[in-house]
């Protein structure tokens, strides 16, 4: 439940949403205390339900139909099973609307306008509403009408071409991030624009229109590296597992493990060289700058550490590493992240409980909001099941049972 120290306590937001990156959104507005509705096709329910390669396992027999993608975006919600091509389907979206704070949809651009959903109907409704879209590639241009996901981007807006094994090595060539960054970071825009949007209409009383594209996430995402573009002309290498800044910088292997190294100033690198035993390094032309050592000359340098490094036990080198103030960690397969004292420490596994799984509860991600110390984001409840809340979010908004029954009968739910 919200509690009164909730940053979004009193916010309503009706989430239309699918598969990821809007869900996520949805989700960040529920981690702070928002009330959350999520808008699901009666007996299909979101997309993103059948994602993943992992569902949490109900008791006695029960099908959750918890995908590791649903079940990591949709906590803090609650589902209602609505057919909104019905009229009568529109008419609860409807009411749903008078008493919204912020609507968050995902269809294809135009769709819901063909049922009266659109933004311009329904700030005739509620001129507060704030109604944000996400599309793929925005409202407007020659792309709009096109359908995307995250491995698109990734391949349109550069991601991939800083990405991947260095030109001249084996396997060279542009990769795909491992998660579906730039869903998760849309879904993050989503909810920063939204945010900004409530504190306009705390000043103004006005609600607003807001247009999220993955594509313009995808762009943005690459950051520095593609701002190196815009100032050079040149297009930085691909640097495989190599820093974008100083150097050295990579991972380094141990006796027992891997160890990424960071040490990405001059001060960081004459430590290393003594460290290593090998101070004369340190001015050593091929090695005697950022440029050098990050870039131009980085094989070079890296098998030399690499010699050094497989001298050691990963625990050893990590506690040499500290002790003379160079940046560096274990490499943690999934497992071993779980295992980290930091991680332990930070609560970052969040078991929540979780009425209809065989264990009694599920394992989440906590919010990495959770530190604020006057509102911090919380996880008040599991993702929900398919429906779960319909009836009693109908009665909250004065359908009573036998009116309910009716629209089962109809199909409507």
């Amino acid at each position: 439940m919200t509690t009164n120290n909730s940053a979004l306590a009193g916010i309503r937001v009706i989430d239309m949403s699918r598969v990821f990156a809007a869900p996520v959104g949805a989700q960040i507005l529920g981690d702070l205390g928002a009330d959350v509705i999520k808008i699901e096709r009666p007996g299909v329910g979101d997309d993103g339900r059948g994602y993943g390669f992992s569902w949490v396992k109900g008791k006695d027999g029960i099908e959750t139909r918890h995908s590791s993608f649903f079940t990591v975006s949709n906590r803090n919600k609650r589902s209602m099973t609505l057919n909104h091509s019905k009229p009568e389907g529109q008419e609860i979206l409807r009411k749903l609307v008078e008493t919204a704070d912020v609507l968050i949809e995902n269809y294809k651009v135009g769709d819901l306008k063909r049922f009266g959903l659109d933004y311009e109907s329904l700030r005739q409704i509620n001129p507060r509403l704030i109604y944000c879209s996400v599309t793929g590639y925005g409202q407007t241009g020659p792309m709009a009408a096109r359908p995307g996901y995250d491995g698109l981007f990734q391949a349109t807006g550069g991601m991939m071409a800083v990405t991947g094994i260095p030109e001249g090595e084996p396997g060279a060539g542009p990769l795909k991030a491992g998660p579906s960054l730039v869903d998760f970071i849309t879904g993050h825009n989503t909810a920063l624009a939204v945010l900004g949007a409530l504190m306009y209409r705390s000043r103004t009383g006005e609600g607003q229109y807001i247009d999220i594209a993955l594509l313009d996430t995808s762009v943005a995402m690459v950051s520095h590296i593609m701002q190196d573009y815009l100032i050079s002309g040149s297009a930085p290498p691909r640097l495989g597992n190599g820093g974008n800044g100083g150097g050295p910088a990579d991972l380094i292997h141990c006796k027992d493990g891997i160890v990424y190294l960071t040490a990405g100033t001059d001060e960081h690198w004459r430590r290393l060289t003594v460290l290593m035993k090998q101070p004369e390094l340190f001015e050593d032309p091929r090695f005697d700058s950022n440029l050098k050592r990050g870039k131009h000359n980085r094989a070079e340098l890296m098998d030399i550490i690499n010699a050094w490094s497989r001298q050691w036990t990963v625990a050893d080198i990590q506690a040499a590493l500290d002790e003379v103030g160079i940046p560096a960690a274990r490499y943690n397969e999934l497992a071993e992240v779980w295992e980290e004292p930091q991680v332990k420490h930070r609560e970052l596994r969040a078991t929540t409980p979780h009425a209809y799984a065989e264990s009694g509860s599920v394992d989440l991600i906590a919010s990495p909001l959770a530190q604020m110390s006057k509102s911090p984001a919380t996880i008040r409840s599991a993702p929900p099941m398919l429906g779960e809340h319909t009836r009693e979010i109908l009665n909250e908004l004065g359908y009573d049972d036998a009116r309910v029954a009716e629209l089962q009968e109809l199909k409507v739910l």
